[in-house]
């Protein structure tokens, strides 16, 4: 029996403070052990939709709802939505001074485990388990205890965001661009990370301008976003169409 994990109904949502809207009337179904990627031109609102899904404060729902296993998201704030198993790997991950690497992953990793009523990992533990994952994922031991992101390159903020991914081990990840930036080792990295990590359980959005993360985690659906809703949906075949064409056969369709 296919279980529905994300059901986003008629949705509408723009900037909070403006009114401005951006997200309109979008349709999205994501069954559990799918793969879905989200493919528009700049500007379309492909990062508005993350932002929404996760409760990201400068962004409110006008219409429509978002159920995650049944559960209103609308009345859910930022950490319960994540709590419940919903990620979300960032466009440009933020720096966070002060707060080292490590401790930022052991207090994540515990919240989650003690909101689904998990016993928490003392130290021992978690350290374990983080050299474990740190070691596959190529982050260094210098990494992790340096400040979160702070002097990180690009490559460095997305392979800790994989990592991120496998700790927590999220119902949902939502990935926004996560190939941008990345050198062929990197986009390597964080392919074979995303794989290890998906099974018939979880689910992945892609937000992606470009093949060549598509291409190692071969998604199941690819819809082409554009002025706030989903204007065609097909298979990667679609997405290696656009990689030629571009999106100018399907923008009128969204006016």
């Amino acid at each position: 029996m296919t279980q529905k994990l994300l059901e986003i109904k008629n949705l509408s949502a723009g900037i909070a403070e403006s009114g401005k809207e951006i997200i309109k009337g979008l349709n999205l179904t994501i069954n559990a052990g799918e793969t879905h990627a989200i493919m528009g031109p700049n500007g379309a609102g492909k990062s508005t939709l993350s932002y929404v899904i996760t409760g990201k404060s400068d962004y409110a729902v006008t219409g429509g709802e978002m159920l995650f296993e049944g559960q209103n998201l609308c009345t859910l704030k930022p950490e319960e939505r994540a709590a419940l198993g919903i990620f979300l790997s960032m466009q440009s991950p933020i720096e966070i001074p002060g707060v080292t690497t490590q401790n930022f992953l052991k207090h994540s990793v515990n919240a989650v485990r003690k909101y689904n009523n998990l016993p928490e990992l003392d130290a021992a533990e978690f350290l374990k388990l983080l050299r474990t994952a740190a070691k596959e994922f190529d982050v260094s031991t210098d990494m992790l205890k340096r400040e979160i992101n702070v002097g990180f390159s690009g490559g460095e903020k997305k392979r800790m965001e994989i990592l991120q991914l496998s700790l927590l081990q999220p119902k949902l990840a939502i990935l926004d661009e996560a190939d941008s930036g990345l050198d062929i080792d990197a986009l390597k990295i964080v392919a074979n990370g995303v794989n290890q990590w998906h099974n018939q359980n979880n689910s992945l959005l892609i937000i992606t301008h470009h093949l060549d993360l598509l291409k190692r985690i071969k998604p199941d659906f690819v819809h082409i976003y554009s002025d706030g809703h989903i204007v065609k949906t097909g298979d990667m075949a679609l997405a290696e169409e656009l990689e030629t064409s571009g999106y100018k056969n399907y923008l009128k369709a969204s006016v």
